[in-house]
């Protein structure tokens, strides 16, 4: 309890004259509610500021439309990491002062227990997530499929899967079941034979994918059978199969990690209070509470060491995050410079295939 006093009047919130709400839009699901018990209900219970919270496919979207029809109603979002620079980029975001950012339990700065890259101008890491493989374990009785070749193996493997929409993940997942392996995937998806072996990959399967948009689909298209595989972000895999007891299981080879955050649009009607909520709900604690929650990573190193069981279980977390070291086996880290230059035109692309 002083611990969390010392947080809270360190960062202002006590004797605040006027507890304005906080707006926050999320993604929904596993990965919201982790959203929910670890940040909103605290931060509110802590400091009288109400989070109301609204949800969206992928933030990021109505977040431009919003700042860019001067008709903000989101004072802080939840978005992926290359959205957050792209939006940056465009001046649709606030800048995050890091100074705001509270130190770890040991003393360190924020600054320097976060992992690299956690931390830019308009945007503060909440969590490492990856896009991962999963099957439905009843539909492969004998031989069970390991490697992203796999995926694209339907004779061995039969039946339908289902991707994102989009050519993001996508396309590296096809590069390293074609053979590329993870630390040459960027180089080799930036030449155009290397874009044409990508999309030459997903034609072998093209006709057996169902395309998913929101997060919640792929858990629940493997429960109702239309799929026997699916590429998903591992936390909603996990609550289903945790959570649920759906007999899912996670293939970690090949997984590609990125990092999401808090961003706060340009114009926020409740600036303060948002800078207040980002400061208090990446705090080493919240991050680790956020992690027992759903698998996702915290990206504070000292919040590893923090994160207990499985919500509700008497099971550790730790061998379920993307973040964990036997999982980072053939890995492949995100390239933020790659989808920020070349989103745009790689989904272009993939649009015109997927119409053809």
């Amino acid at each position: 309890m002083k611990k969390t006093l010392a947080l809270t009047t360190a960062l202002g919130l006590i004797a605040s004259p006027v507890l304005a709400d906080v707006n926050l839009l999320s993604w929904g699901g596993a990965y919201g509610n982790s959203h929910v018990e670890a940040y909103a209900k605290p931060f509110e219970a802590e400091t009288g500021i109400k989070v109301n919270i609204a949800d969206a496919d992928n933030p990021a979207t109505p977040i431009k439309a919003m700042v860019e029809a001067g008709n903000v109603t989101t004072d802080v979002a939840s978005v992926e990491y290359a959205d957050a620079v792209r939006l940056c980029d465009e001046g649709l975001l606030e800048e995050i002062d890091p100074a705001i950012l509270v130190a770890a339990e040991d003393g360190t700065a924020a600054a320097d227990d976060f992992i690299e890259g956690a931390v830019t101008d308009c945007f503060v890491a909440t969590d490492v997530y990856s896009m991962v493989l999963a099957y439905d374990d009843s539909k492969f009785p004998d031989a069970k499929p390991a490697t992203p070749a796999d995926f694209f193996d339907l004779e061995k493997f039969p039946g339908k899967r289902t991707m994102r929409k989009g050519a993001k993940f996508n396309l590296e997942l096809a590069l390293m079941a074609d053979g590329v392996p993870a630390a040459e995937v960027y180089d080799t998806l930036g030449t155009p034979e290397g874009v044409d072996r990508a999309f030459a990959k997903l034609d072998s399967i093209k006709d057996n994918v169902i395309w998913w948009e929101a997060g919640a689909q792929p858990p629940q298209l493997l429960a109702d059978g239309e799929v026997t595989m699916a590429y998903a972000f591992n936390g909603r895999i996990f609550n289903a199969a945790q959570g649920e007891g759906k007999p899912f299981k996670i293939i970690w080879d090949g997984q590609i990690y990125e990092m999401e955050g808090w961003v706060v649009p340009k114009g926020a009607k409740n600036l303060e209070d948002a800078m207040k909520f980002v400061a208090w709900t990446t705090s080493p604690a919240p991050q680790a509470r956020a992690a027992e929650f759903i698998s996702y990573g915290p990206p504070r190193k000292s919040a590893a060491a923090l994160v207990g069981n499985i919500e509700g279980t008497d099971q550790p977390m730790g061998p379920n995050l993307p973040t964990t070291e036997a999982n980072m086996t053939n890995a492949l880290g995100s390239n933020l410079e790659f989808w920020v230059d070349r989103d745009a035109e790689l989904n272009e692309r993939f649009n015109s295939w997927l119409a053809s």
